[in-house]
């Protein structure tokens, strides 16, 4: 099991990762090309295909989650009440985030919504301990 602490670090590298992924795979970075486009002001770039779509609207979803848990993680730090049910709804967050993101990206959309279902019922825990 995560702490939340480390959950907070490793959902911070996980949008990071969601955010640069999109960008990599549209503007082919490893190519001079790709490489010439990135560095400019972006104007004119190429269109992507539906996945690509796919990824910059899970890592747009995801900076809109995040902004939740780092509130809840602060509450329950702030609160002092760090410990297993904290933890356990941090965990349960990052993985279904991980997990959300790969089904987003492969298009599975019913299994992509009961992955951000099972993230808010992460976030939900943290909040339950902190208030409790």
């Amino acid at each position: 099991m995560l702490t939340t602490t480390l959950a907070l670090v490793m959902c911070a590298a996980l949008a990071w990762l969601m955010i640069m992924t999109p960008t990599i795979i549209r503007l082919k970075l490893w190519t001079l090309g790709g490489f010439k486009l990135a560095s400019g002001n972006r104007e004119l770039l190429p269109e992507g295909r539906p996945w690509v779509g796919r990824a910059e609207r899970a890592s747009r979803n995801m900076l809109e989650n995040m902004i939740l848990f780092i509130a809840l993680v602060a509450a329950v730090h702030f609160a002092g009440k760090t410990g297993p049910r904290a933890d356990l709804g941090a965990t349960i967050f990052f993985w279904a985030r991980f997990a959300y993101w790969l089904a987003y990206f492969a298009g599975i959309p019913y299994l992509r919504t009961t992955l951000w279902s099972t993230g808010v019922v992460g976030m939900l825990l943290i909040g339950l301990a902190a208030i409790a």
